[in-house]
Parts: C-alpha cells; structure tokens; sequence
C-alpha cells in the first residue's frame, strides 16, 4: 500500500464508521478515533460509536483492532495535544501489529493536528482550568468580553480551551495558532472525505435518534446523573438527562437532540469544504462499490 496511514472522515451519521470497519476487514487495518465524543466511556450509545451495544470491551470489534475508543470518564479533560500524543502511541502500537492505521472520526481539530501538527502552546495549570471551566460554566458573559473573538458560543469545551490559555499564557489562544506548528502525525495520509447530501443526512438524524433514545441512552443518561458526570460533554447527553430528570418531555428532548446534532453537522461540512482536501470524496452513504473504488485506488 502506498500510504501509512488513512484518515475517513464526514459529518455525524454519513456511515464513515461502518465504511472504515469494511475497509480494515479488507486491507488488514486497525481504526484509530479521532472523534472528540467517542474517545469518552459510557455513553457509547450517545456518541454513536462503534461500540454502542457493547459491554466492556473496547479494544477490537470481531478482530479488527479498535484504538482510543472509551478511554476517558467524562469527568476527565483531553487537550488537543494529549489527543495528538494518544494518537502517536495508538499509531505505533498499529504499525507494529503489522497493520494499516485508519483514523476515523469527524472532529475538524483532532484532523488538523494530525496533519499539520499543533501549535507551541505552554502547559496549563490545573488551578487555571478549573478557573476557566468555571467561568464558562457561571459568568460566560465575563468570559465573552475577556475572549473577544476566540469566544465560541456553539462549543464549552472549545471557550474553556481559548480560556485557559489566555489564563496561563496572558495571550489568546488565535494568536498563538498563528504560530508555526510542530509535530504533524501524518502529514502524508491518504484522506477520504465522505459526505452524502445534507438531505439524506438530515433524514438519517432525524431516524436515528429516536432509536437511540429507545436503545441503551437512557441507560447511559441515568448513569451520568447518578455518577454526577459531565453531561454536557456530548450532543444527546444534555438533552437526555434533561428528559430523566424531568425538565422536558420526551417529544422534546428528542426535537432538540435533532436540531442540535444537525446544527453540528452543518458546521462539519463547513469546515471539510474549507480545511479538508480530500484525496477521494464519496458523495453518498457509503456502499460496494465505493469500498472497492478506495481499494483499487490504494493498490
């Protein structure tokens, strides 16, 4: 094969998963996660990944090896720069099992950092991401003025990170990704983009996440509530617990859910159209015929 390492990637729901799951099987692959929802345990079914369904073996999935899928609780915080040292080490396990590594996953910054690297950003203490998450979670108003344009109101997770930086460093975060990146995993990827049109995938969510939510998430939800978990760290988890706790009804939680989730999907196609140059793009939801094209084209 002429390539090290494969990246497929596409908006929530376009069946990258399955896709990737087909080609390991054909090409002796192993998937790596380069989902930021998926890499967290317990809510499987939530996140959509592979796993849903499974109970307690995350490592392989009927042979092919599966990499940094439910490693975190959703307590814990992973920087970009701890997802991109994760990756290495998953990577060089995969190598030498004598595989191809194949990443999948739609998360726009995990992708970029594996392909371009990561900017010299220093440590940040934990006092001061605390402080940050804090704040994002009681005084955003506050954070807004302190972060100017490095404010992401559709993302916490991405405003704490901005927060934090500033906190440490005393220099925002989109000044310091101007500067020169180190440590690009796999520069050199062969990088499959797979992206439906938005109508099917607007049909595939909006069936999708009611069978979720009849299926194992509410499970998930009742435990996030009971282990006092962050919920707010997935798509679904939010709305579920909302729905468990009886704050909205079902009908609603559901409605949102799917709104939410679409409005991810809307900002996944935007940032593949713009940040992602696909060496082969599949425009549909993946099928045969697609699998044997990539397999032809890896010869």
């Amino acid at each position: 094969m002429k390539q090290r390492a494969i990246i497929i990637t596409g908006p929530t729901a376009s069946g990258k998963s399955d896709f990737a799951d087909a080609l390991a099987r054909k090409i002796n692959g192993a998937i790596i996660n380069c989902d930021s929802v998926q890499i967290y345990r317990g809510i499987e079914n939530i996140s959509a990944s592979p796993f849903a369904g499974h109970n307690g073996n995350f490592d392989d999935i009927d042979g092919v090896p599966y990499k940094l899928f439910s490693i975190l609780s959703l307590n814990e915080h992973i920087s970009v720069a701890d997802y991109l040292n994760l990756a290495r080490q998953a990577m060089n396990e995969v190598i030498a099992m004598g595989k191809t590594p194949i990443f999948v996953g739609g998360t726009g910054y995990y992708i970029n950092v594996l392909l371009n690297g990561i900017s010299s950003i220093p440590n940040v203490s934990d006092e001061n991401r605390q402080r940050a998450r804090d704040m994002v979670k009681n005084d955003i108003e506050n954070v807004r003025n302190l972060l100017s344009n490095d404010f992401d109101k559709t993302d916490p997770q991405r405003t704490a990170r901005a927060l934090e930086v500033f906190f440490e460093t005393g220099t925002h975060l989109s000044q310091w990704q101007k500067m020169p990146r180190v440590g690009a995993l796999i520069p050199d990827a062969f990088k499959i983009l797979v992206l439906p049109p938005r109508e099917i995938l607007l049909d595939r969510i909006a069936k999708r996440i009611p069978q979720m939510i009849e299926g194992g998430a509410l499970t998930e939800g009742k435990y996030i509530i009971a282990q006092n978990l962050d919920e707010t760290r997935a798509i679904g988890a939010t709305q579920i617990c909302k729905m468990l706790r009886g704050e909205v009804s079902k009908q609603d939680a559901i409605q949102n859910w799917i709104t939410k989730t679409n409005q991810y999907a809307k900002r996944q196609r935007t940032w593949f159209r713009g940040q992602y140059n696909a060496d082969l793009e599949i425009k549909n939801v993946p099928n045969a015929d697609d699998l044997e094209r990539v397999i032809q084209t890896l010869k």
